[in-house]
């Protein structure tokens, strides 16, 4: 974690209708807005890659809400089938439910809301801010912003598609994505990166990114 940043970390438990989703709140001395990471495929709140952009963002003064979208139990039961990490519905409905959360908590209340999605996160992340208005921002690393389907027009928050530029299928599905996106949009290239942004520096890029792009529209709808 950066030095020079007050950093509070926070574990939590959220309720999401019958299912309690553990995750880990992150919050600087001087938050000026609120990150909501909807995690991939497979992935969950210990997500290195996502952890990194986490730390970065609360050295920008970003609150970041890492959880898991699924239970212990779902996790086991997608590690063998991989149906639940593309049940975009619900994967939805999760997020939607940490953001109330999120509303609810007296230290957050007030703040700007972004989310940054991963892969079939990034759906989510997009639905999820075509049902909520008050979301500003939404930035999508390597994700599949396809599979949110008939929510794209509806999405009102300003959106960054962020894809390495040797991840090629993903890459199509995003310049697709983006044709059907009605809000103010944008698709970032970065070169040489595959699809989990593993090459030197890849994830550094995608962090600077994704501070700016928050950096400007979440301090406009403060």
């Amino acid at each position: 974690m950066g030095a020079a940043t007050d950093v509070t970390l926070r574990e939590l438990s959220v309720a999401a209708g019958k299912a309690r989703l553990q995750g880990v709140l992150w919050i600087p001395r001087n938050v000026c807005g609120i990150v909501l990471f909807a995690h991939g495929s497979g992935s969950g709140r210990f997500s290195p890659r996502n952890t990194y952009v986490a730390d970065l963002l609360s050295e920008a003064g970003f609150a970041a809400l890492l959880f898991d979208l699924l239970t212990a139990e779902e996790e086991q039961i997608d590690a063998l089938t991989a149906e639940l990490r593309f049940d975009i519905p619900l994967l939805t409905d999760r997020l939607l439910a940490a953001t109330r959360w999120a509303l609810d908590q007296p230290d957050l209340k007030g703040l700007a809301i972004g989310y940054f999605g991963a892969s079939t996160g990034a759906a989510a992340a997009l639905a999820a801010a075509a049902r909520l208005p008050a979301v500003a921002a939404v930035v999508s690393r390597g994700g599949r912003p396809d599979l949110a389907g008939p929510a794209l027009p509806q999405v009102h928050a300003a959106t960054l598609l962020i894809v390495g530029g040797n991840d090629r299928q993903v890459l199509e599905l995003n310049r697709s994505a983006l044709a059907r996106l009605s809000c103010e949009a944008r698709l970032e290239i970065v070169p040489g990166a595959t699809h989990l942004f593993v090459e030197r520096g890849a994830l550094d890029q995608v962090a600077s990114l994704a501070a700016a792009w928050f950096t400007r529209h979440l301090s406009a709808a403060m």
